[in-house]
């Protein structure tokens, strides 16, 4: 990263309102002022509702991080070398858990400057982050910097990007064989997210007891066939437990899945200190959203995870739709081979993907799935 003078913008809220909005009962109490009332209302270029500012700092090449790699050169953060490194824990409104590398916890804010920022996210800090904070007292601190990410998870929501987590190397995807029901286009959509962002999914298929395993076969075939670990687990059995354990070991994980599949009995079976608050399934078999708020957890085996919400829905973000097809592993050796170089795939004649499903080369669910997210997005 090299320092340099960084243009940033603010959201409209930033300031409060600044142009008088009772003229007329001014006017009809004291008349006319003898100052020149449009000489006051003028707004200058470097005016009080200028929503931009130069900044002196550092950027990172990676678009991700955008303008949250920012020191920020002012009165409050002058210097790097009075601030304290630590990693977000969790996020609960304006209160975010920061733990220091020797294992302190404080409660600290964000600095307003970092809030204020206009961006096409939903919250400035997410569990997960790393971040520079200066420190108040013996319990409650700052952030006044957060670090470049990777690795990050996000969706859409409201028009606009909810990151679950950043700065994780793998996401399990972990789905139940029943109660709730298994949604294979939910494990493809979570799929192109972490292809997009550069991290390893492996997808977990909890409460493989209650079916025969079987019926599971077909799906983690076409999975394992893509080259994809997929593992099939559960927690009454204790099935694939310790091979979890060593896929968590001295890694940064996210387990992301619906409600009710079993993502935090699954962290407490294969750790036995986390001691997670789970909960029954509701009605319709489907789960009650007893995890909450994305948290980072410590694993006493070594590594950290971060156990998130159960997702009713995922619905992509800055994927468009031109990029779906090159993010499905198994369509992509077809794309050369098809008549028009242009091929959506879809209606067009001799189109070697369409072939290759008739044939059953490739698996018509996963060319369904690929058709359900391009066109019907």
């Amino acid at each position: 990263m090299k320092k340099s003078k960084i243009r940033v913008e603010f959201r409209k809220n930033r300031l409060g309102k600044t142009r008088s909005g009772d003229l007329t009962r001014q006017y009809e109490e004291h008349g006319f002022q003898e100052e020149n009332s449009a000489a006051e209302e003028r707004i200058g270029g470097k005016s009080e509702l200028s929503r931009k500012r130069t900044v002196i700092g550092e950027m990172s090449d990676d678009t991700d991080s955008n303008a949250f790699s920012i020191i920020l050169h002012t009165a409050a953060a002058s210097a790097v070398n009075g601030l304290c490194a630590g990693r977000v824990l969790k996020v609960h409104g304006v209160d975010s858990v920061v733990q220091t590398e020797d294992g302190r916890s404080f409660h600290c804010i964000t600095r307003r400057i970092l809030k204020t920022l206009a961006t096409d996210q939903r919250q400035p800090v997410v569990a997960g982050d790393k971040v520079l904070f200066r420190i108040e007292n013996e319990a409650e601190g700052m952030i006044e910097r957060i670090e470049p990410r990777f690795g990050t998870i996000a969706r859409k929501s409201r028009k606009r990007r909810h990151i679950l987590v950043t700065n994780v190397d793998q996401m399990l995807i972990v789905v139940s064989a029943a109660q709730p029901d298994l949604k294979p286009n939910l494990i493809d959509r979570l799929i192109l997210t972490a292809e997009q962002s550069g991290v390893k999914p492996v997808i977990c298929i909890n409460k493989t007891d209650l079916i025969d395993a079987a019926e599971l076969q077909p799906l983690a075939g076409v999975f394992s066939s893509m080259g994809y670990k997929v593992l099939q687990l559960s927690v009454k059995t204790g099935q694939g437990i310790d091979r979890l354990k060593r896929l968590l070991r001295n890694r940064s994980s996210v387990l992301a899945g619906q409600s009710g599949v079993g993502k935090s009995s699954l962290l407490n079976e294969a750790d036995s200190q986390l001691h997670l608050r789970i909960g029954e399934l509701g009605s319709a078999n489907k789960g009650k959203h007893t995890t909450t708020t994305a948290e980072l957890l410590e694993l006493s085996f070594g590594g950290y995870v971060v156990d998130t919400p159960g997702l009713r829905q995922f619905m992509l973000w800055d994927i468009i739709s031109e990029e779906v097809f090159g993010l499905f592993r198994d369509l992509r050796p077809y794309e050369n081979r098809c008549r028009f170089p242009d091929c959506t795939h879809l209606n067009e004649v001799d189109c070697a993907v369409k072939y290759a499903v008739a044939e059953g080369r490739l698996d018509l669910r996963r060319y369904e799935s690929y058709l359900s997210i391009r066109f019907g997005n």
